[in-house]
């Protein structure tokens, strides 16, 4: 054994003994509970950040453990390999997508498996490749067939100089990221999943996850919205037809005023034919964004269209405006505006010098708008009613004249996953002038991305590739085209957890293992994904389990969201200045020395600062260890202790040992408290520095705090503990070692720790045999010297109070 620790030596030996011997392979073959650990996948951006490594090495740390406690685990690993970064950096580069994707991924994985992750590599999906892509095509034509996947139309960002749509975060100050150009709604023909058919049980199923984080489950619980309301409808003043809107306050309708459409209303296209301005107005209005948190902070907009509706209760005439932060596609694209209890409507209704007519008082509050619930005037009939009482009594009023009714509504909306861009999946629909839509049948997938691409920054390569699009119709066989939309890249992410159980079928996208490994065991991701990846991943699996391929309801059983990565107190950005490159901490400490501090500075669901001084501070603890194991050694090899007497120091030491093992073994498993745990372990390291001595116990009992140091770190050290347990048990290998068990009879404490107090204050402390007497603990404090001192003060001893196992107080007057 080397005197230094030669971490390179280390790492690159344990790492190259995992790959020859397979070690981190699973099988579904194994009389052992499962364990399926999976962390969320990365996206091939060419580098690792830090923020990778924390999450890679939470997941790895449980899976290792889980594993050293005979469980059967799988640790799978893949790419997130679709999307629009591939195609801007393919842009900026003068290369396809796919060869700086497949470069990427390259690079990344030789990354990761310097990290020394425990992963099943066989297992490896990238969701670029046909033969993963294939199966989501598959389950696309199942879902169209049932009609849970449909064509709108809708509305998006289209960049007219670029010809492409834009994703929100794509439009800076109205204008496109990379052409400059200003930015127009547009409507075009979108595929849309029909998530909403599932929105009551996405809600329920929530109650079920007590493994997930209560803040997640309030996010997605507040994502779909479920509200209870009413629908109204107002007659349109001389035409046909009615406007209808759908609000969650029809205790309000009595304070109506105006009504707002949005632009793209069919009453504000009426309105605008023979209104330039309006047209104008219209026009400005889709030029904006369509991001409902941008709507919700741009200035207040409107114009009037010259039309009225009819109030459906009282008969008053009311205005109809077209109003900038009225959403097209949000519930009727139409709401009732309440001035007085609706602070949108309200800043609108001051703009505009609109009437405001409040129709709610609450005894706390006086002043406008008011929008919290209350008791109604000014309402007619309803006067006096609570807000329980109104919404009834409104609804049972408009349904009595045909005008409204109750109804439940979600937040949730469907999920258009058409995408106008190249990298990414193709959509497998062909467009035949005679049939129609036409699913492309399953004997002919995967519709194939071409990926020798030249892309110029102008719309889809394969928008204008004769050798993609054109196609013949699979029913009559007559000329057709292929869609050339792709899919959203969420699509990818919300199932690659039931393709890793079934990696290799080429038969189904999911086969009986995947039966076998779901749900997910832990999962580990950061707390961005709470919303929209999560949301999915659940609709993904019950769509799953309903064409008849999985058994569970829910994907991931436990949920633990790590935090993110601080430097100088904000999030590392390669903006900011302030990232710090895993690759040089790698190769300047090594990967036990990065994972251990990522483990040590912060429990994972906090925020970690990442600290230089931690850094070198967590190289010194395994510099430590080296030594202490190598000086060990060079006395000559020895078991553990196992029976015989002790003296008191060394009986403290065992006792401490299997206190922290049996501590360790809650902060890995039930706590995820692996900073706590390092902490003990690194308590017990400084125990045995003070033991001196070399025969044979006190040899026997390092031995044995060695060994299961070794154990206890391996989890989140892993190479460095291989190496020593090596040097310690010759012949034997960690990885079969197991976790510890603590010795019960170790743990017995001969002595207990008084503390000592005279009328109250604290003068000192005393070790008392555990089976003394009380009346021979009192004796014992009171000829301690800390006590006499008060007694020769021509004091008498009053009484002496012991409280058991924790303090004497003498009480002396």
């Amino acid at each position: 054994m080397q005197q230094q620790y030669p971490f390179k030596d280390v790492e690159q030996s344990a790492q190259q003994y995992w790959e020859t011997n397979q070690t981190f392979a699973a099988s579904e073959q194994s009389d052992k509970p499962k364990y399926y650990c999976l962390s969320m996948f990365p996206y091939p951006s060419g580098r690792l950040h830090m923020g990778h490594v924390r999450n890679y090495t939470i997941g790895d740390v449980l899976s290792r453990f889980h594993k050293m406690k005979g469980f059967n685990v799988m640790q799978p690993m893949g790419w997130d390999a679709f999307g629009l970064p591939a195609e801007n950096a393919a842009i900026k580069n003068n290369t396809a997508p796919a060869a700086w994707t497949y470069s990427n991924i390259e690079h990344m994985k030789t990354q990761l498996k310097q990290l020394g992750l425990g992963v099943d590599w066989q297992r490896e999906v990238t969701t670029c490749r046909p033969e993963y892509y294939k199966w989501e095509q598959w389950l696309f034509t199942e879902l169209f067939k049932k009609g849970l996947i449909y064509k709108k139309t809708s509305t998006v960002n289209w960049d007219p100089v670029d010809g492409t749509v834009l994703a929100n975060e794509q439009v800076i100050d109205g204008r496109g990221w990379r052409s400059g150009a200003l930015v127009e709604k547009r409507d075009i023909p979108q595929y849309f999943m029909k998530i909403t058919a599932y929105a009551e049980e996405l809600l329920n199923d929530l109650d079920k996850l007590d493994g997930w984080p209560e803040q997640v489950r309030t996010m997605q619980r507040n994502w779909i919205g479920k509200s209870y309301g009413c629908e109204v409808e107002f007659p349109i003043t001389g035409q046909q037809g009615n406007l209808k809107v759908y609000t969650t306050r029809p205790d309000t309708l009595m304070g109506a005023t105006y009504v707002a459409v949005a632009a793209e209303h069919a009453l504000a296209t009426q309105a605008a034919q023979n209104n330039p301005a309006l047209a104008e107005f219209i026009a400005e209005c889709k030029r904006g964004s369509v991001a409902e948190a941008d709507v919700a902070t741009a200035e207040k907009k409107g114009m009037a269209t010259g039309l009225f509706v009819t109030h459906p209760l009282n008969g008053e005439q009311l205005p109809v405006w077209v109003a900038n932060y009225v959403l097209a596609n949000y519930g009727e694209g139409a709401v009732m505006a309440v001035p007085a209890h609706d602070e949108r409507d309200f800043e609108f209704a001051g703009k505009y010098s609109l009437p405001i007519k409040a129709v709610i008082k609450h005894a706390e509050i006086d002043t406008l708008p008011m929008t919290e619930h209350g008791v109604l005037f000014d309402s007619g009939e309803f006067n006096g009613l609570d807000f329980d009482g109104a919404s009834a009594a409104i609804a049972a009023a408009l349904s009595a004249k045909n005008l409204g009714k109750r109804r439940t509504q979600y937040r949730l909306r469907d999920w258009g996953v058409s995408r106008q861009r190249y990298w990414g999946c193709p959509i497998p629909i062909i467009h035949c002038p005679s049939c129609g839509e036409v699913p492309v049948p399953a004997e002919q997938l995967p519709v194939v991305l071409p990926e020798d691409v030249v892309m110029d920054g102008v719309g889809s390569p394969i928008k204008k590739d004769p050798g993609f699009y054109e196609t013949s119709c699979p029913t009559c066989g007559g000329k057709a085209t292929r869609e050339t939309d792709t899919l959203d890249t969420f699509f990818e992410s919300s199932w690659y957890f039931a393709r890793y159980a079934s990696f290799n079928s080429n038969t189904a996208m999911a086969d009986e293992r995947a039966n076998y490994w779901l749900p997910v065991d832990q999962y580990v991701g950061g707390i961005e994904h709470a919303i929209l990846h999560l949301l999915y991943a659940r609709f993904f699996n019950k769509l799953m389990r309903d064409v008849g391929l999985l058994k569970n309801d829910e994907p991931f059983t436990n949920l633990l969201t790590q935090g993110m990565v601080l430097k100088d107190g904000s999030k590392m950005s390669k903006s900011k200045g302030n990232t710090v490159d895993p690759q040089e901490l790698i190769d300047t400490y090594g990967a036990d020395t990065a994972r251990l501090f990522m483990m040590f500075a912060a429990p994972p669901e906090q925020s970690l600062e990442w600290a230089d001084s931690g850094v070198e501070g967590a190289h010194r603890f395994l510099r430590r260890l080296w030594k202490a194991v190598y000086d060990h050694i060079e006395l000559g090899a020895i078991g553990a202790y196992t029976s015989g007497e002790l003296n008191a120091d060394l009986k403290n030491l065992r006792r401490q040992l299997h206190l922290t093992i049996e501590k360790v073994a809650d902060d890995y498993g039930r706590r995820h408290s692996f900073n706590t745990a390092i902490s003990s372990v690194m308590e017990l390291m400084n125990a045995l520095a003070k033991i001196e001595g070399a025969d044979e116990t006190t040899r026997q009992v390092r031995q044995e705090v060695l060994q299961n140091v070794a154990l206890l770190l391996s989890p989140i050290v892993p190479h460095i503990c291989q190496a020593v347990w090596t040097e310690l048990c010759p012949g034997s290998h960690i990885l079969d070692a197991g976790w510890p068990t603590a010795d019960q009879s170790a743990m017995v404490q001969d002595s207990i720790e008084y503390v000592i107090q005279v009328n109250g204050k604290l003068r000192g402390s005393i070790s008392v045999a555990k089976s003394e007497t009380k009346e021979a603990i009192e004796k014992l404090a009171l000829a301690q010297p800390c006590v006499q001192k008060y007694i020769e003060e021509n004091m008498s001893v009053r009484k002496v109070i012991v409280v058991p196992n924790k303090l004497i107080n003498v009480v002396v007057g």
